[in-house]
């Protein structure tokens, strides 16, 4: 059972060794594709959003309130408050909510 694992390791790091070393290799050159490049240039922020957006509704106690922070915090966002700014008021809309389903229940 032992020499599994090292078998899962090794194929792991072949893995992860190619998907570094294969575009290096095969692409030489610019892209010039409009579509490739557009694709390449979203895929960091869609793969962040995939991570993210599970978490903000699973990680308080009521997914509601992770909601509802998602909500206020794209509208400030949209209104231009800062990164830390709206992790903060996230925060607080997460907070009152959970005081307040506690406070009611």
């Amino acid at each position: 059972m032992t020499h599994n694992i090292y078998i899962y390791i090794l194929v792991a790091a072949a893995v992860s060794c190619l998907i570094r070393v294969l575009p290096l290799t095969l692409i030489r050159g610019k892209i010039k594709n409009p579509l490739i490049r557009s694709f390449l240039y979203y895929v960091p922020y869609v793969t962040l959003a995939v991570m993210t957006f599970p978490a903000i509704i699973t990680a308080p106690q009521i997914p509601v309130a992770g909601i509802l922070a998602l909500v206020v915090g794209i509208i400030a966002a949209w209104k231009g408050v800062n990164m830390m700014g709206i992790a903060a008021l996230c925060c607080c809309v997460v907070f009152v909510c959970e005081a307040a389903s506690a406070y009611l229940m």
